[in-house]
């Protein structure tokens, strides 16, 4: 059963970049989708909104009664994101190939809950489809790429330092959104990565002073104990980045030699609204001429004045230059340093299944409450001839699997009375459950 899960994900694989490669991008395409937030939406007038056509929901009970429609996927698009943008119409034109996948899955297997496809662009595309509904704001914070199942499946783990500039010249609007740039920058680590946040000026000020040289593993309670200490940063004085920079490069090299950590990727990610330097001889000491750690550069702010010396220090060591602009500007900004991560695995055509810790999904329950929940994912790649040589990820997709599923892998008389069960994942998670009465070694999922 649990082999049939990463056949199912293998399927959408084959299906998506099958459709990719067929299909030649049209900036003029105009392409009438189902958003999942629109759909049978009205105008005053009785007129179904545009993107909102009728979608038919019927209340379902292997979904909770939730009103779904088996037999199509919708769209969502995060709020942020110009629905008719062209790349998202064009994404989501070529991917409703995978309509008939799902459909075929969920035939094949009656069990499957939700299948879904997140895309590089930003768009979600869902099986069996649903209504989505916004906040009392009017808004959808949800952003597939901030899922652990797609983080896990684009890129491979890694160290990650983050450094702020907190000098007089980031006063005001600078400094929040370099604030916002770094908690968007946490949002994109999930469990397998570690991290450390370093603000600059004349001195050094770790935003966490009691892990002061050193790396965190970014889960999530790590996470927001690092953004509650963000509000403390201010800025005065002038901006150091060479101290910075030392800094960075000696805390990873150390990290590294404990056998610590990722052990695969490692950056630095830095925040500034300028820099006067290249500081060349620094990266000549510590990254060159293997160029382990990529350097990802954001300059803060409309001036452009200092931008040549961030794009070139992004270039000269494998990394990516982006300007911040407007608080609007930080999610999608921030996403580009992920395609860069991913392209290894994508040149190298790495299709890992990735099996994420267990949660609960607060959409379904059973007789015992809410379900406990995995999810199986696997990249997804360009395979045109014009951009495979570029490391294009076009995104990831994914199966949701009830732990309660494991159950059926094992019989339960062959773990004896004083037997407790666990699954270990081939990412390392332990999946426990208190009825969970299975044994399930790393060796069984990894054949998976």
């Amino acid at each position: 059963m649990l082999k049939c899960r990463t056949c199912f994900d293998n399927r959408l694989v084959e299906a998506a970049e099958e459709a990719h490669l067929k299909h030649e991008f049209d900036a003029d395409l105009q392409y009438e989708y189902f958003n999942a937030v629109l759909i049978n939406e009205r105008d005053k007038d009785g007129n179904f909104l545009e993107l909102g056509k009728e979608f038919i929901l019927a209340p379902n009970d292997h979904f909770n009664n939730l009103p779904v429609n088996i037999s199509l996927s919708d769209v969502q698009v995060p709020t942020n994101m110009y629905n008719k943008d062209p790349a998202i119409v064009n994404g989501v034109y070529w991917s409703e190939s995978l309509n008939k996948v799902f459909v075929d899955n969920f035939d094949r297997d009656p069990s499957l809950i939700w299948q879904y496809f997140g895309s590089a662009k930003g768009f979600f595309r869902q099986y069996p489809g649903i209504k989505w509904e916004p906040d009392e704001n009017g808004v959808i914070a949800f952003d597939c790429r901030n899922r652990k199942w797609y983080i896990q499946a684009a890129t491979s783990p890694k160290d990650v330092v983050i450094l702020v500039d907190v000098s007089g010249s980031m006063k005001g609007l600078r400094l929040t959104i370099a604030k916002q740039t770094v908690s968007s920058i946490l949002d994109t680590l999930g469990d397998d990565d570690f991290f450390n946040i370093i603000a600059y000026n004349e001195e050094l000020h770790y935003v966490e002073p009691c892990l002061n040289g050193t790396l965190v593993q970014a889960d999530r309670t790590n996470k927001e104990h690092f953004r509650e200490h963000l509000d403390k940063l201010f800025a005065k004085g002038i901006g150091m980045l060479d101290i910075a920079l030392n800094e960075a490069f000696n805390i990873l090299s150390d990290f590294n030699h404990t056998g610590q950590g990722s052990i695969c990727s490692q950056a630095i990610m830095l925040i500034t609204d300028g820099a006067v330097d290249t500081y060349d001889t620094i990266f000549a000491k510590y990254n060159w001429p293997d160029r382990k750690v990529r350097i990802f550069t954001y300059l803060i702010g409309r001036e452009a004045a200092f931008a040549d010396n961030l794009k070139w220090m992004a270039c000269a060591n494998k990394g990516f230059f982006t300007q911040i602009s407007t608080l609007a500007d930080v999610q999608e900004n921030v996403m580009e340093y992920l395609h860069v991560l991913s392209r290894p695995k994508v040149i190298d055509q790495e299709h890992d299944v990735v099996w994420t810790e267990a949660y609960i999904d607060s959409t379904l329950t059973d007789d015992q409450g809410p379900v406990l929940m995995t999810t199986v994912a696997m990249p997804v790649f360009s395979k045109q001839n014009e951009t495979r040589s570029k490391g294009i990820l076009l995104g990831v997709v994914g199966t949701d699997v009830p732990v309660k599923e494991l159950l059926k892998t094992i019989p339960k008389y062959k773990l004896g009375i004083h037997g407790y069960a666990f699954a270990i994942t081939n990412n390392g998670y332990i999946l426990t459950h208190p009825e969970l009465r299975l044994l399930v070694l790393l060796e069984v999922v990894n054949d998976l």
